[in-house]
């Protein structure tokens, strides 16, 4: 059942009350200014209702439920920043793409005025399509796969860079990493996941490699499921090849499996160069513990020199102390940033007075790296940059780019039989 942070609606589903009932009671209260959820209006002081749409359950859990850890704090940020509070409206896709679709239409139909979400890019591509139909303002936090914002959409945006935008900054930061290293790998493995994600990335991948000098080629490209629990087969034919460096687009779980099976089959490459998530995550981190050491990923991230990352990293520090703060608490944070920054320009929760403007957004004072937040005409905010981070000892330090590092590269990775 979708949680939210009004007992009243909490307890109206609790009775099953049908969806015209419940609008009928939106609508004596003031908040409806017409016959259908995505005619809602601003209500005087009224908080604006935001579903926040994540994987909190099943295979990618892990990551949902690390997105949200911001969002508790997020209005207590928001009233330091001088902007309205927001209504949470929670609800979790369970990791599938038709629970995805169907959660976000039960929000809508709740009330939702804003949508936010969903971490995967087909669960998001689903909540995409419903948020067009139903012409509610729906504002991507973490996806990548380029076709979301390619098919025209007037409701949806994102602020997360596109599998080209990531690989091209890779590649621009994997040579800067180079530059200043003993040794350059020759060869490497490309191995991803063969979900929506891993796949734009690796159908994107020799591509965008085109446009850059890098010193290596492609000896062998593998791809596996994400739910497998068993990556015994894909790690030897990856040995096999002799490469130097191992690239990797992952989750969670199977990054955990991935190093285990390195580790088992005595294999430690030059570099692992991961494209996606997985490898810096905290459960990654304290679950390997110094296993974990000397990964590193090429990911949107955020500035730590910027004034919004102290204070967005110190209040997540203050209530997650065995935490790290990390990409999932900054896309998060930055997608209800985006809604409630046009929801007090616009003084009004109507749809498209609302994606008006999320299309008028320009946003200097964020977290992510790159000049601000800025909408192009498909919605996609092209001004974000990616950084390198590596794992060290528990904690992920910035190598790359220069402007936005705190730390020398370990390079290369440590041997894990060297480790203790």
């Amino acid at each position: 059942m979708t949680e939210t942070t009004n007992p009243r609606s909490r307890s109206i589903r609790a009775r099953g009350v049908t969806r015209r009932s419940t609008l009928a009671g939106l609508s004596a209260a003031g908040l409806v200014a017409g016959t259908a959820p995505f005619s809602i209006g601003r209500a005087q002081g009224a908080p604006l209702k935001v579903g926040v749409l994540l994987p909190r359950s099943g295979f990618q859990a892990g990551i949902g439920q690390d997105c949200y850890r911001i969002v508790p704090l997020a209005n207590g940020i928001f009233k330091s920043l001088g902007l309205p509070e927001v209504e949470v409206m929670s609800g979790d896709t369970e990791t599938k793409v038709d629970v995805a679709r169907a959660r976000a239409e039960r929000m809508i139909a709740e009330g939702a005025q804003v949508l936010v979400g969903a971490f995967d890019s087909g669960q998001s591509t689903a909540i995409a399509q419903v948020a067009e139909q139903k012409g509610i303002p729906f504002v991507i936090n973490i996806a990548a796969a380029p076709p979301i914002t390619e098919q025209g959409y007037k409701f949806v945006f994102r602020n997360f860079p596109t599998a080209p935008m990531i690989l091209g900054d890779a590649f621009r930061n994997q040579l800067e990493i180079f530059a200043g290293a003993s040794s350059k790998p020759k060869t490497a493995v490309f191995l991803h996941v063969n979900d929506t994600f891993g796949t734009a990335m690796q159908g994107g991948f020799a591509n965008v490699m085109k446009r850059f000098e890098m010193p290596y080629t492609i000896a062998d490209t593998i791809a596996y499921d994400p739910a497998s629990r068993d990556l015994s087969v894909e790690v030897a034919r990856a040995k096999a090849t002799g490469a130097d460096a191992l690239i990797v687009v992952s989750r969670l779980n199977d990054a955990i499996l991935m190093t285990r099976e390195l580790i088992k089959q005595r294999w430690s490459p030059q570099a692992i160069l991961s494209m996606g998530p997985g490898w810096y995550e905290d459960q990654y981190l304290k679950t390997l513990a110094k296993l974990g050491n000397d990964p590193i990923s090429f990911v949107p991230w955020y500035d730590p020199t910027k004034e919004l990352s102290k204070q967005l990293d110190a209040e997540f520090t203050k209530a997650n102390p065995d935490i790290n703060f990390n990409l999932n608490h900054v896309y998060t944070f930055e997608a209800m940033l985006v809604a409630v920054d046009a929801y007090k320009r616009a003084g009004s929760a109507n749809p498209t007075a609302l994606a008006d403007a999320i299309r008028a957004t320009n946003i200097t004072n964020n977290s992510s790296i790159g000049p601000g937040i800025k909408f192009d005409e498909k919605g996609q905010n092209t001004w974000l940059k990616c950084a390198a981070i590596q794992n060290r000892d528990g904690k992920l330090i910035t190598i790359a780019p220069k402007e936005a590092s705190n730390g020398p590269v370990v390079w290369p990775l440590t041997p894990y039989a060297n480790r203790a």
